[in-house]
């Protein structure tokens, strides 16, 4: 009932005929995304899928996903809404309505990747939650929830698939100037698995002793991937150092500075001196 779950029948053509005998408009429909045209007629955009509804900050209905109900290798899992009027997916974040309050009063929002994800932490009494619905986040989604907290962690499955999901976010959030965390979840899990096996005690528990700094993340990941090669090893500090120059805080862009150095094994002022380096070829292109 929260979330306003749904369902969407296996005939093509049950929601297009029941809408349009309660007086929608034909044209109204198709420019919300709930019908779309296939040769002569109008069918349904999603049947025989589980429903979530989307919601916009005022808690309104502004588009749907869709989960498949049988498994097809010809379908995706999840489909959503087109891009409509008041749809626009990139500016929008799985859950904000409902989680907008608790983001507040905790001050930090944990970031997933699913609905069914949100929805598990909520019955579990974690209400801070957002995801990001499948998407590589985006600015305009960073700034929704910078609307309410300057704390993310990020709480990924620790699949090879979501690591790599995890460093595509973490560079935007940089240049957003928000506290980054990372949770890796154990191989194979996701938050709604976790929860259901270990109980939200234990995953409360395991996200307080798993946090870390994207950053040190980051540095950490590429060490391993970079192992006793000494040029892959160069390339992993280059690439470091490109993330710290994106970090707008002088302050906090020193502290990194010192902790990576720290991890790396390269003097802090190596370090200062390429932060600059790229900080000036950034400055000479926007100018």
């Amino acid at each position: 009932k929260k979330f306003m779950l749904g369902y969407a029948l296996s005939d093509v053509e049950a929601f297009t005929k029941t809408a349009l005998k309660n007086g929608y408009q034909q044209e109204l429909l198709r420019q919300a995304g709930l019908i779309k045209e296939k040769g002569e007629k109008d069918i349904d955009f999603f049947h025989h899928r589980v429903i979530f509804p989307i919601l916009n900050l005022s808690g309104k209905v502004v588009a749907f996903a869709g989960r498949i109900m049988v498994k097809d290798d010809r379908a995706p899992k999840y489909i959503n809404s087109p891009e409509t009027e008041i749809y626009h997916k990139s500016q929008l974040v799985y859950g904000i309505y409902h989680a907008r309050n608790a983001i507040r009063k905790d001050d930090e929002c944990f970031l997933t990747e699913g609905y069914t994800d949100v929805i598990s932490m909520h019955q579990a009494g974690i209400e801070n939650v957002v995801a990001s619905s499948g998407t590589s986040l985006t600015q305009e989604q960073i700034k929704l929830i910078k609307r309410f907290t300057n704390n993310i962690t990020i709480l990924y499955d620790g699949d090879v698939a979501g690591i790599k999901a995890a460093l595509r976010g973490l560079e935007l959030m940089a240049e957003e100037d928000v506290n980054v965390r990372v949770v890796l979840l154990p191989d194979g899990e996701d938050p709604d698995s976790f929860l259901h096996k270990k109980g939200s005690a234990a995953f409360r528990d395991f996200i307080a002793r798993s946090k870390k700094h994207f950053l040190a993340f980051k540095t950490e990941l590429l060490l391993a991937e970079a192992g006793t090669d000494p040029l892959k090893k160069a390339e992993a500090i280059k690439n470091v150092v490109e993330t710290l120059s994106k970090i707008p805080d002088p302050i906090k862009r020193s502290v990194m500075i010192k902790e990576c150095s720290r991890m790396l094994d390269v003097g802090e002022q190596v370090l200062i001196t390429e932060v600059n380096k790229v900080k000036r070829r950034q400055f000479k292109k926007e100018t």
